[in-house]
């Protein structure tokens, strides 16, 4: 094959491959209402736009040791696009969003497809599902960024990425089953990368001292390195020194089955008033929605809440820590985002205690490696043995309950095909054996809540998005809302 056909892998993406459990597959979900979206608008749209990124003509094989980007040769939108002319209510549009979130993406394609529902009560329906090797949250968003115009008059400003170099293969790796080379640099950048912005040039190269002596110089240079590994040591020691959580209903062993929903819109304008009245971030408020969601259905006695230990992975993203010849150019896909596991205060007694102990969780763990450490090790999982890669798997995902994953949108409206996006809302796969997954839109100056669940782990989903949003009544100023 061809180099124009095939591209190594990078680790950060194969290890989404890597690790996928056949109970719960890395696959991002994406749904759009959009006015008036046609199947016509939609194929020329894919066609023009979206098939400009050739990342999508290509599908991930399996060729020991590694896994590569292989273009379709066979490649036909057709296999990539249904439309479907049901007439979906509210409640029918949630089961058939659930049952798509349960098809299987076929491995001889590329992994990626959508679905539009032109007749769907209040509005067109446009879902996608896309493998996570292809590209994280951010990633996603950037396209839709540069593909959805603020105008239906005004063209997409960027016609996609071609491949090569910061476009699925590593700046300078070979076209060859060689991983050494690649393997060779990855350690010291990702050495680097675990060490933050504070501490990149210490570890790439000599610190400055006044001494020209070749043996002072060499000296700081090992002192500075031994610190930096120091540190590297205790924060690796304290991430697996943290408790596993404790056993609970949401710990059950999965079935396979899941199930999606979507709240009502919330304006943003209420959490950031939460926010600066409170002194904490956005953040902080999302995920006491949650914590105070989850507290009543870890099916533990109020005795053992006092003491239960739950945590919640939360991706974050580390463009801006990456080495300059591993960072992404824009509209480049991949998966560049480490995860933080944040403990969630069930215990507390009120939404304010829950909201400031998480505010003090979530700026220790600022100020951590962990985000850099977990991207190095999930990188490094496609390149270990397969025996010992699912007890990595679990070293992490053992100290979880839930992802909950907060992505951003553009504030204002954009289009799509020429047509009003009017609401966007995605599902984030959960990894290992973790059966919830909480996700936090933000788009044009509104709010809303996700959750994917197991059917073993999550029985009331509905109810699970009402004690989200009825957390928000719980702060200063705070008045019921419903969903």
């Amino acid at each position: 094959m061809s180099h124009e056909q095939a591209h190594l892998m990078l680790p950060a993406d194969s290890a989404w491959l890597a690790l996928e459990n056949p109970r719960n597959p890395m696959t991002i979900t994406v749904m759009m209402r959009v006015d008036g979206l046609t199947a016509p608008r939609l194929r020329d749209f894919l066609r023009i736009y979206w098939m400009a990124w050739e990342r999508f003509r290509f599908m991930p094989v399996r060729r020991a040791p590694a896994w590569w980007w292989e273009q379709d040769p066979v490649f036909d939108l057709r296999h990539h696009l249904d439309v479907v002319l049901d007439r979906f209510s509210e409640s029918s549009l949630q089961e058939w969003v659930s049952a798509r979130l349960n098809q299987p993406l076929p491995m001889f394609r590329p992994l990626w497809k959508f679905w539009l529902a032109p007749n769907a009560e209040g509005g067109a329906v446009l879902l996608l599902r896309v493998h996570h090797c292809y590209a994280d949250g951010v990633s996603l968003t950037g396209i839709f960024d540069r593909l959805c115009p603020v105008s239906p008059q005004q063209q997409p400003a960027v016609y996609g990425a071609p491949y090569g170099a910061h476009h699925g293969t590593l700046h300078g790796t070979p076209h060859t089953g060689d991983l050494a080379p690649w393997i060779s640099a990855a350690k010291s950048r990702i050495q680097q990368l675990v060490a933050g912005d504070s501490t990149l040039d210490a570890v790439d190269e000599k610190p400055h001292v006044n001494s020209k002596d070749p043996g002072d110089q060499a000296a700081a240079w090992l002192d500075e390195l031994a610190r930096n590994g120091l540190k590297l040591i205790n924060e690796v020691s304290d991430f697996l020194a943290e408790p596993e959580d404790t056993p609970s209903d949401l710990k059950r062993p999965l079935l396979g089955r899941r199930y999606c929903r979507w709240s009502d819109t919330v304006p943003l304008e209420r959490f950031r008033s939460i926010a600066q009245a409170t002194n904490v971030t956005i953040n902080d408020v999302l995920l006491s929605c949650v914590a105070a969601a989850v507290r009543s259905r870890l099916g533990v006695s109020d005795a053992t809440l006092e003491d239960a230990v739950l945590h919640a992975a939360v991706p974050v993203d580390i463009r801006s820590r990456l080495p300059d010849d591993l960072k992404p150019k824009p509209g480049t896909l991949g998966n560049y985002f480490g995860t933080v596991f944040v403990p969630l205060p069930v215990d507390g007694g009120s939404a304010l205690e829950r909201l400031y102990r998480i505010k003090q969780e979530t700026r220790r763990l600022k100020k951590s490696w962990q985000p850099g450490i977990a991207w190095g090790i999930a990188a490094g999982s496609s390149l270990i043995p397969d025996v010992l890669r699912q007890p990595l798997s679990n070293v992490f995902y053992r100290k979880a309950s839930a992802v909950v994953s907060n992505v951003p949108g553009t504030p204002e409206p954009r289009y799509i095909a020429g047509c009003k996006i009017t609401e966007q809302m995605f599902w984030v796969p959960q990894a290992g054996d973790i059966g919830l997954g909480v996700s936090i839109v933000s788009y044009a100056g509104q709010v809303q809540f996700g959750v994917v669940a197991d059917e073993a782990v999550l029985a009331d989903p509905e109810a699970f998005l009402e004690d989200c949003l009825r957390e928000l009544s719980e702060f200063p100023g705070g008045s019921p809302i419903g969903v």
